[in-house]
């Protein structure tokens, strides 16, 4: 049986759907691209990953494997447990974005192993370690039911963005709650609360006022992760709302 081979349009594409991943990946170290591979066993590193399929002008499956150092962190944040699908995610669609307009599952976290040798099974499959000058610290690895053909692999490339330059994507090591910096957080802000029956909440009609247990003009409270950091005063920002901070809340305050 011949063993696979990565075309050239593979290789082009491969590289920028890496570097574009990389510029937004948060991670402990400054990595680089390394030469796309052929996924399999030894391809794997220890941490987590994060799989998703994605369709339009492309179709096909990104994963991201990150390291351990990165899912501990997201697990031991001042802000609580962070979830590693979100923090990957930018990571996600940048890469498959360089093969032109697409939509992106949800993703889900697998363990290396299973994920890379899920992706290795089907053909035309890359690949791609990123790396410091020590070690491979994460991994990028694509598949696409159809790449594009290699008779103008540059001109492929274009039509993904472009061949981009090869830089780090951060400056120095990084570690603990720094790498966490450029991970994107879903912040959310609460007026008040109250406890209602089912009877009650089933007896709710357009109209109807639910009295919450804050009193008018009190500040509303910024929570990240459902957790309080901060409370401040209901503003109007371009027709927006909008909140100014008035209080910044100590962990364990709250």
């Amino acid at each position: 049986m011949t063993a696979p081979t990565i075309t050239a349009p593979q290789l082009i594409l491969a590289r920028n759907a890496a570097d574009a991943a990389l510029a937004v990946l948060p991670t402990s170290r400054a990595l680089v691209a390394g030469d796309p591979v052929v996924p399999d066993a030894g391809t794997v590193i220890e941490g987590q990953a994060v799989t998703a399929r994605f369709s339009g002008a492309a179709s096909g499956e990104v994963v991201v494997v990150v390291g351990q150092d990165l899912a501990d962190a997201l697990k031991e944040s001042p802000l609580g447990e962070l979830d590693l699908t979100a923090a990957v995610r930018p990571a996600l669609e940048a890469a498959s974005r360089v093969f032109g307009p697409v939509v992106l599952d949800p993703g889900q976290v697998m363990e290396p192993e299973v994920a890379i040798s899920a992706l290795a099974a089907k053909a035309g499959s890359v690949a791609i370690p990123l790396r410091d000058d020590e070690d491979v610290r994460a991994v990028l690895a694509l598949s696409l039911s159809t790449w594009p053909g290699e008779e103008d692999p540059l001109a492929a490339a274009a039509a993904g963005g472009g061949v981009a330059q090869r830089t780090p994507a951060a400056v120095g090591r990084r570690g603990g709650l720094d790498m966490l910096h450029d991970v994107e957080m879903e912040v959310s802000a609460e007026l008040g609360r109250t406890r209602m029956s089912v009877r009650e909440l089933l007896s709710l009609t357009p109209g109807a006022i639910v009295e919450l247990d804050r009193a008018a003009g009190s500040p509303a409270d910024l929570l990240v992760n459902g957790r309080l950091i901060a409370r401040g005063e209901v503003v109007v920002v371009d027709e927006n709302f909008g909140i100014r901070i008035t209080e910044i809340v100590s962990p364990g305050a709250e």
